[in-house]
């Protein structure tokens, strides 16, 4: 069996693109886009209120049945049982365990993955938004509604620590792979998340829920949207993604997200290993403090750089200026999703398979549920280091690139005509020294 760790790829110094040509290729990209849109993208273009294409009348049906909805989310519920069941009851064996595989590469990757393509994909599957409709129904309340109005003054602030104790599950945590470890995490997230809907109603879950947020972020990229009328759409995604509310705590989810991903890759660094052993020493608290702070500081440089790249701009009062970054943070989403599928699309193709075949038997009682155990891995990025490295570096370039046509339009919308070039300067180097830092630790973690 393949024990899972937790973290997503390790080094990558064994693919064949030379770490200086995906540098340089980088930055070409990245300028080149940067004078195309300067020269060519003078007025806003990205409307989130365009009509897009109405989807087929039997696909609207099929998305907006009850009886489907109903049916995903009472399997994403039994799912989130089974996983506290074999987490709690079944081996400690993480090797052999199924439950840190199912939460780190199932949700954590595999789920955002298919937001990318498909939409909202955790808001339907969600396993607390299931148990508090069936509370509702209960009740007689609308889910909607709670005994507490949601703070706007919160925004995505409580999704932002939710997403920051899982990374630091992931990173800093002395055993990230514990079976018992991930198994407390998903109950305090089912505990918090069920509270949460309990008390606020669904509001919650669109701004305090760290998965559903992280999935909902993601999908701005799908094709799949809708109207404000309910109609589900074809549109443009550079279109649903300028229509992302700006809510505070959205740069702070953003850079936990990256920041995250880039300590990950450093992590993994000789040197940053042996100080962890010269300073740390056999003392397992103070190696946990340094990956902790190490960690936080990834976080804090990336959201610190980003906020300050975005109000330096001229032309605006300083309390407009102040809303820029999270007028602005919408344009890392790509930059997420890019980093997302480099950082992890290996560990998701093939040790998802290793997961599917624990869950044959998770509590090693000889059983082989659905023929799982008869299933073997196929390494087929692996074996296939060109065309790996070659989806790595294409996937971070359309993120940045991306994210850079994102803030183009934005700030054409934002900032006065004199400035709307000069203006953007500052973020466009960020974004350059993002990619940059970004393959940089990619490949030669």
């Amino acid at each position: 069996m393949i024990e899972v760790s937790a973290h997503g790829i390790s080094g990558a110094t064994d693919l064949p693109i030379p770490l200086s040509y995906a540098l340089i290729g980088a930055a070409w990209a990245l300028t080149f886009s940067f004078a195309v849109l300067a020269f060519a993208w003078r007025e806003p273009r990205l409307d989130p209120d365009s009509p897009g294409a109405p989807l087929p009348g039997f696909a609207r049906a099929v998305v907006d049945s009850t009886a489907v909805r109903t049916v995903l989310g009472g399997i994403g519920l039994l799912g989130a049982l089974a996983v506290l069941v074999a987490g709690l009851f079944g081996t400690s064996d993480s090797a052999r365990n199924p439950v840190p595989g199912i939460v780190y590469i199932f949700v954590w990757v595999g789920v955002m993955v298919a937001s990318l393509v498909l939409g909202p994909v955790w808001k339907i599957l969600s396993p607390t938004r299931a148990l508090h409709r069936s509370i509702c129904r209960v009740t007689g309340r609308p889910p909607e509604y709670g005994p507490l109005h949601y703070p706007e003054a919160w925004g995505n602030r409580p999704a932002a620590l939710g997403l920051f104790s899982f990374v630091w599950l992931e990173l800093a945590f002395p055993e990230p792979g514990s079976v018992l470890a991930v198994t407390i995490w998903f109950l305090g997230y089912l505990i918090a998340g069920t509270a949460g809907l309990v008390v606020f109603g669904t509001a919650w879950a669109e701004h305090g829920d760290p998965l559903e947020v992280y999935s909902s972020l993601l999908a701005r990229l799908s094709p799949f949207a809708r109207r404000e009328t309910g109609v589900p759409v074809l549109r443009w995604p550079l279109n649903n993604l300028a229509g992302t509310p700006a809510l505070a705590g959205s740069v702070a989810v953003a850079a936990t997200l990256l920041g995250s991903t880039a300590f990950d890759s450093f992590s993994m660094f000789a040197g940053w290993r042996d100080f962890l052993d010269r300073v740390g020493g056999d003392s397992t608290l103070a190696t946990t403090l340094l990956r902790t702070a190490g960690l936080l500081g990834f976080i804090a440089v990336v959201g610190g750089v980003f906020g300050l790249a975005a109000r330096a701009t001229g032309g605006l009062t300083k309390p407009e200026r102040a809303l820029l970054p999270r007028r602005l943070a919408h344009s890392l989403t790509p930059i997420v999703a890019g980093y997302l599928i480099a950082h992890y699309l290996s560990f998701l193709v093939e040790k998802g398979q290793a997961t599917l075949i624990l869950c044959a038997d998770p509590f090693q009682r000889g059983w082989n549920i659905l023929g799982l155990a008869d299933l073997d891995v196929h390494y087929i990025l692996s074996t296939h280091p060109a065309v790996l490295a070659s989806l790595k570096v294409l996937a971070v370039l359309t993120g940045h690139i991306l994210g850079v046509a994102a803030a183009h339009d934005r700030c054409l919308r934002l900032l006065p005509p004199a400035h709307r070039l000069t203006g953007q300067l500052a973020l466009m180097l960020t974004m350059i020294g993002f990619t940059f830092t970004g393959l940089y630790l990619l490949f030669e973690a």
